[in-house]
Order: C-alpha cells, then structure tokens, then sequence
C-alpha cells in the first residue's frame, strides 16, 4: 500500500496518513465528529522542554481541558481515549498531571477503564527523592459500548503445562489456550540512547507501547488520532497494523523525522523494537562465596 502523506492545512479521510504541521486544535477542529475509534497521546507535562513554553499550572489545565473536548467530539462512540502523562513538577515537588486531568475527562462524561502504570528502567536519577521510573496512560471510554479486542494482545502463561488438580476438568490445561490479559502494569523500555527507535525527540513514545492499545482498543480500517504527535511512534504503530491515521505537531523538524519515518517503514528499512521482545538483562557473573554445612566451613570451587 502506498501511504498518502501529506504536510496540508486540510483533512482528507480518503487519506491513510495525515502530517499535520501546527497546533493539535487546528487539526482537530478539521476532523468529522465521531470519525476516530482512537485517540492516543503523550501531551507536554509543562516542565519546559524545548517543545512547550512553561505555563501556569491553571492556565496549561484549561488548554488541556480545550484539546479534550475536541477529541471527544471526534471520537466515535464505540472509541476510547488514552492519554498518557508524567508529573509537573515545580521546584522539587512533583505533582501527578493525571490525579489532575482524571477530573476533566469525567466531566466530560467519559469513564475510566484503567489507569495503566508503564514501568522503565532507565531515566534521571534523583539526589532528594527516588527516581522515577514510571508514567500513566489513563483509558477512557465514551459509552460502555466499546471496542476491546482481549485476544489481540494476550500473553504467554506464567505456567502454560498448568493443568486442573481436581473437579471436573482435571487433568486439563487451567491456562486460556491463547494466553493470558496483561496486567494493568506494563514493562516496557522507554526510548533512550541506545534504543533502536532514538531520534532527536527528548520525550519520544516507543513503538511496542501504542502497538498493545491499538490492537486492543481498534479493528483494522479504523483511525487513529495522536493530538501530540512528536516525532510519529503512534503513526508507525498505527500503519503496521493497518489502521488509518493523522497527527499533528508545531515542532517542523519532528513532523519531518515523522515523514522520514513513515517512508522508512513502507520501504522495510525503519528499526522497531519488536514487540513482545524479552528485555535484556545482562548474565550473572559467577562469584565465588564461602558455603556452610551443618557448621562446617566448605570453600566453593
């Protein structure tokens, strides 16, 4: 399939892939109501990266407020909305941005399916409190009427040989043939220097992390909005999969890295960290300890 990539001021849902160049508003405010079954972001957790300009607390909240309810206008009503934030953070003190924004997607009348934690293990490390290693993805629904496709995105049994002990179905396997539901606690690796998905992008999605919602929360055809759209993860994870999708950014150089991207996929040359992949712990190094046996000193060979 040939994608139809365009850099326009205009919306075309003839289109696979939409780049949108300017602020998210703009865009969404092109877009039918109730054309998107996903709309999936990490919008700016206002602590001054070079992509947004530091507010007031209030002031970036009632921006926010804006941006939603323009995404639930363009969600359709069997659609979800997942939005996933850090902390604000001012002078030391952090202040979790979703305990902050669940109050204005409930007032929307939107409702919240699970607040999913992503674990990392690598970021800043802290000298007055510990570092942090995790972020939320808060998952709305608009009815309770929704897409979820549970067996898309199961995984392998802990125990898959587990079988039944006693009652009628002894003997037989006790673990669903097609895997296991995930947890709400998601380990996944973020986007650092040696990850093969790294750009310029100081804050960039991985791939793996938007691939399990849209598998879960879309069918294939279906769109797939990302407001904040950085350097284009949603869109990868969205064309891998077959789904349409549009995205906007005000950064011109990321919505350039975005196009460079796509085009890269289309032609098999883009690295992606394949979902699913284990993640890498280096082996332990044998050390050589001292045993004791039944009070007798015994040195390990």
């Amino acid at each position: 399939m040939i994608f139809d990539i365009r850099l326009a001021k205009t919306f075309d849902l003839d289109s696979d892939v939409i780049l949108y160049h300017g602020d998210c508003l703009q865009l969404l405010r092109k877009l039918p109501s109730k054309m998107a079954n996903l709309i999936v972001t990490s919008p700016p957790y206002n602590i001054g990266k070079p992509y947004e300009k530091r507010l007031k607390l209030e002031v970036y909240l009632d921006q926010q407020k804006q941006v939603i309810a323009e995404c639930i206008r363009v969600l359709a009503n069997c659609g979800s909305i997942c939005w996933q934030i850090g902390n604000y953070i001012n002078k030391g003190e952090i202040i979790p941005l979703d305990i902050l924004l669940f109050p204005i997607f409930r007032s929307l009348g939107l409702k919240l399916r699970n607040r999913i934690i992503w674990h990392f293990g690598h970021g800043l490390h802290c000298t007055k409190r510990f570092s942090g290693r995790y972020e939320t993805i808060l998952w709305f629904t608009k009815t309770d009427d929704y897409i979820f496709n549970l067996d898309a995105v199961r995984i392998p049994p802990k125990y898959p040989q587990k079988k039944y002990f006693k009652g009628p179905k002894k003997g037989q396997l006790s673990c669903n043939p097609l895997g296991k539901n995930p947890t709400d606690v998601w380990e996944i690796p973020n986007v650092k220097s040696n990850h093969p998905e790294k750009t310029i992008h100081p804050c960039q999605f991985p791939v793996e992390l938007i691939e399990r919602l849209i598998l879960a929360l879309t069918n294939p055809g279906d769109w797939v909005i990302d407001p904040f759209m950085g350097v284009g993860s949603t869109a990868i994870a969205a064309i891998l999969h077959k789904r349409k999708t549009a995205g906007s950014e005000i950064v011109r150089e990321y919505v350039k890295i975005a196009e460079e991207r796509i085009c890269k996929l289309t032609r098999g040359k883009l690295k992606i960290r394949p979902m699913g992949k284990p993640i890498y712990e280096p082996p332990k190094k044998r050390i050589a300890l001292p045993l004791f046996v039944k009070g007798c000193y015994i040195k390990d060979s």
